[in-house]
């Protein structure tokens, strides 16, 4: 088989589920005797996934002296912008050093898409999803600011050879927003690998010292974003524990809320204040596990009479250890495009309860009552009720029937969400784009009649879009600035109504 270089261009090479599903895909790829390289605009050594940083992956970091924002404000044409140059590194490394790529492999942000086809090569756009509706709109001028910026996401999204998205949840959203793209991506579900997540764990590890407990571990693992909604769980715990009614029973359930956290982003630092106080306000004594308390001698007490644990970011073996000595995994997220967490836990034999009546991914992987449970999607004291009543039905297991809903989870695992069945499909999929399966392969998976991820459109569009994407680029760099001039003079207007209202 024909060996593919392969370039994936990535922002932020951190921790959570894009850059799981990126780091899975390299290695994959590369065990498939690819040669595989990631570009991004930031990666810590300190702060990813140990396959970016213990020399598995060849990582290349370019633009990380960009600014993120302005005051806090313009996160997203600056986030473009740090595209924009990655992207101009990769083709000046093409065009003067001849230093090219099959297949260059995108995903999060499109915008880089249109100098990417400078290029010549193919491109493959992963959209995990799409990022206009990632955002509020509070004020008018955010409004205006936003039209130019979901523009150049619609177009420069279409310009990609193959669009590729996490779920069928993602994909009837993705046809709903870009209206003008006609094709219809196909859906690749993300998958795991399942031997690292059945591993050993070793008893001795210094870092998991801390977490052992022997109460009953209610898990909740999710960056600290508001869009994550973890609150529900802090309520649901407090109702679950107000319905048991038993100093007991309640003295020995324990809520532990981990998740990625970088003291660098404004968002993270705020939540979790928020939800410190969301768990003083309902009575729940919380502890916060950080570098300093890890160094302190006397922090077994504090834990031991906390019901709830903060855990801001986690290395790998901390992250093992909590999946598979938790007694359910709570998934709080609305409208979540796949959610890799949920089919982490079940990998693991762990219950998930998530939330169910919005059609989002969960309900893709997680089998009610089989594999977990799927609560009502109303938000509020409904949604709030229907996670404590499903917290208290898995506590209240026995045993057996534990066991029991832990094997259908990893069977589901097993059958659907490997990272065998997923770079398998990854892989046919830059094969045929790369032009290595024939006619003769084709006329075999028609005659079959089994839908392929790689079953892709004429090859003419590849020429069209390098046209359009020359075009596209153009209109890119003009819309950026006048956008950023919208930025700045909404930033100017905030300072000036802060500095009045002040004095």
């Amino acid at each position: 088989m024909t060996k593919l270089r392969i370039a994936f261009v990535h922002p932020d090479l951190g921790i959570g589920g894009a850059e799981r599903l990126v780091i899975d895909a390299a290695v994959g790829l590369q065990k498939k005797g690819h040669a595989v390289e990631i570009f991004t605009s930031h990666h810590d050594k300190n702060h990813c996934f140990v396959e970016s940083a213990d020399g598995t992956l060849k990582v290349e970091v370019f633009g990380d002296f960009l600014p993120r924002s302005i005051f806090g404000r313009g996160h997203i044409v600056f986030a473009i912008l740090r595209s924009l140059y990655l992207a101009w590194i990769l083709c000046w490394n093409a065009w003067v050093y001849e230093r090219t790529f099959d297949i260059y492999f995108v995903d999060q942000i499109s915008a880089s898409i249109p100098l990417l086809r400078c290029t010549g090569q193919q491109i493959l756009f992963y959209c995990h999803y799409p990022d206009q509706l990632l955002t509020k709109r509070e004020s008018v001028l955010k409004f205006l600011y936003r039209i130019p910026m979901d523009m150049i996401e619609e177009y420069t999204t279409k310009m990609a050879d193959v669009l590729v998205v996490n779920s069928k949840f993602t994909a009837s959203v993705f046809r709903k927003t870009f209206k003008s793209i006609e094709r219809m991506p196909k859906v690749l579900y993300p998958g795991i690998n399942i031997d690292s997540y059945n591993v050993k764990i070793d008893s001795l590890d210094p870092s998991i010292q801390p977490l052992k407990t022997s109460k009953t571990v209610l898990l909740s693992i999710n960056r600290f974003e508001r869009k994550k909604t973890i609150g529900i769980a802090i309520q649901a715990f407090a109702r679950l524990r107000n319905q048991l009614n038993n100093e007991a029973k309640n003295s020995n359930l324990l809520l532990v809320i981990a998740g990625g956290y970088d003291s660098r982003i404004t968002e993270n630092v705020n939540y979790l204040k928020e939800l410190q106080s969301l768990s003083t306000e309902l009575h729940l004594p919380y502890f916060t596990f950080d570098s300093s308390t890890d160094s302190e001698p006397n922090i077994a007490p504090l834990k031991d009479s906390a019901c709830v644990w903060f855990l801001p970011s986690f290395n790998e073996t901390q992250r093992a250890y909590l999946l598979q000595t938790s007694t359910c995994l709570i998934y709080t997220p609305r409208g979540e495009h796949f959610g890799i967490t949920p089919v982490e836990a079940m990998c693991v034999g762990t219950p998930v309860i998530a939330i169910g009546g919005d059609g989002a991914g969960p309900t893709e992987s997680i089998l009610h009552k089989k594999t977990g449970y799927l609560v009502s999607a109303d938000p509020g004291e409904t949604e709030v009720i229907g996670f404590a009543t499903a917290m208290r039905t898995v506590v209240e297991m026995s045993a057996a029937e534990r066991e029991e809903m832990g094997r259908n989870a990893k069977e589901r695992v097993k059958s659907r969400f490997s990272s065998e069945v997923f770079v398998d499909r990854l892989d046919r999929i830059v094969r045929h784009l790369g032009g290595e399966l024939g006619v003769m392969e084709t006329v075999k998976s028609k005659k079959s009649k089994i839908k392929d991820p790689a079953d892709f459109e004429d090859e003419e569009l590849s020429s069209e879009l390098e046209i359009e994407g020359i075009k596209t680029f153009m209109s890119l760099v003009l819309t950026l600035f006048f956008s950023g001039i919208l930025m700045i003079i909404g930033t100017g207007i905030m300072l000036y109504s802060k500095n009045k209202t002040d004095s």
